[in-house]
């Protein structure tokens, strides 16, 4: 049989783990900058540029 004084105390070092997970968690979250937007659309005209400055190869016949 368990005691309640044990339970109760393995509760709050099992909420204080997750407490301290979800702060690191946080912390990662804003440390982690996504490309703004300026960045993906200049990217992308970057990619568009090169693809119509590429030649393609000439179709076959059929």
């Amino acid at each position: 049989m368990e005691h309640p004084e044990i339970r109760l105390a393995l509760h709050h070092a099992r909420a204080a783990e997750l407490h301290a997970q979800a702060a690191a968690h946080r912390l990662a979250a804003l440390a982690y900058r996504p490309y703004d937007i300026r960045s993906r659309l200049g990217w992308t005209l970057v990619e568009l540029g090169l693809r119509l400055a590429t030649p393609r190869p000439p179709a076959l016949a059929h």
